[in-house]
């Protein structure tokens, strides 16, 4: 595996080698020796899977401490705009976001730490996508941030009047409620 560090510390985009012949191709998603060996020590616990059409944008989304999740996200099908952002409170790219194409024929994951908001944009007609957390979901430690904070300015690639989110994600948070919260 490759792991690729982002211009956000803690942050990495993940390679797998695959092998490929007649019959197709074989990869490791996840091997914890080559995991820990680059610094990424969180156990998984959970995986979580989720099916979307074009245009859906789900995030931005996290667990309050003490139940953050750190998260190895990846495509199984389709095309993703993957987002992380930093909301570490003493981190110097607080409130600075990466954004990767995740795909299935690239088959790049992404590794979030604890303390990052994350979500995702689907680029393709309909993406499956799956991810890992090293904490389980506490429905009273969810937090959102609205996907359009004009603070953080994703760019979705998504047309405004193609945009399918839930009303939860329309009615979320500001960054600002964030900082309220974590003082």
């Amino acid at each position: 595996m490759n792991f690729i560090k982002t211009k956000i510390e803690g942050v990495y985009i993940i390679e797998p080698t695959i092998f490929k012949d007649e019959r197709g191709y074989f990869f490791e998603s996840y091997n914890e020796h080559e995991f820990f060996a680059n610094g990424i020590t969180a156990r998984f616990v959970q995986d979580n899977q989720s099916k979307s059409s074009y245009g859906v944008i789900r995030g931005l989304h996290m667990q309050l401490p003490p139940f953050s999740q750190a998260k190895l996200v990846r495509v199984l099908k389709g095309k993703v705009l993957d987002v992380a952002v930093d909301i570490r409170p003493d981190s110097k790219t607080f409130g600075k976001h990466v954004a990767i194409e995740l795909s299935d024929e690239n088959q790049r994951q992404l590794f979030i730490p604890r303390n990052f908001l994350h979500g995702f944009s689907v680029l393709s007609d309909e993406a499956i996508f799956a991810y890992k957390c090293d904490n389980l979901y506490h429905k009273p430690a969810e937090f959102g941030i609205r996907y359009d904070d004009p603070t953080i300015n994703v760019n979705w690639q998504i047309p405004k009047d193609k945009i399918i989110t839930s009303e939860k994600d329309r009615m979320a948070n500001t960054l600002s409620d964030l900082l309220q919260r974590l003082r």
